[in-house]
């Protein structure tokens, strides 16, 4: 059975910064995985994953300030945030792209990031 644990969430002022950890078990570890955020009221968006040659894909509202980096040993996922602006307050999900219809039985329960002075 496939679970997606995400962590590391939190409330931080603009300009600071978190990291966001993910956990995954139960299956291989994909080359292709990335990081999803869902505001309220809006649908779920992928911020920036890594492609299956290795290659990471970031939106262009997070260039520059997020990364994402991987341990294959250990089956995680991080995604480095910094200069956070309030438009990132969202939960976070990270999952395997391109999401299928088994995939999207995956979603973990996220991880909270509020962005707020």
């Amino acid at each position: 059975q496939v679970q997606i644990v995400e962590s590391g969430g939190g409330s931080v002022q603009p300009g600071g910064n978190l990291r966001l950890s993910c956990q995954v078990s139960g299956t291989q570890f994909g080359s292709a995985m990335g990081w999803w955020l869902q505001s309220p009221g809006s649908q779920r968006d992928v911020v920036v994953s890594f492609k299956r040659d290795g290659s990471t894909n970031h939106h262009d509202s997070v260039k520059g300030r997020f990364t994402i980096t991987r341990n294959n040993a250990h089956n995680s996922l991080d995604l480095q945030m910094k200069n956070l602006k309030p438009d990132a307050t969202a939960v976070y999900y990270c999952n395997f792209p391109p999401i299928t219809p088994l995939g999207a039985r995956w979603w973990g329960q996220g991880a909270q990031v509020t962005v707020s002075s």
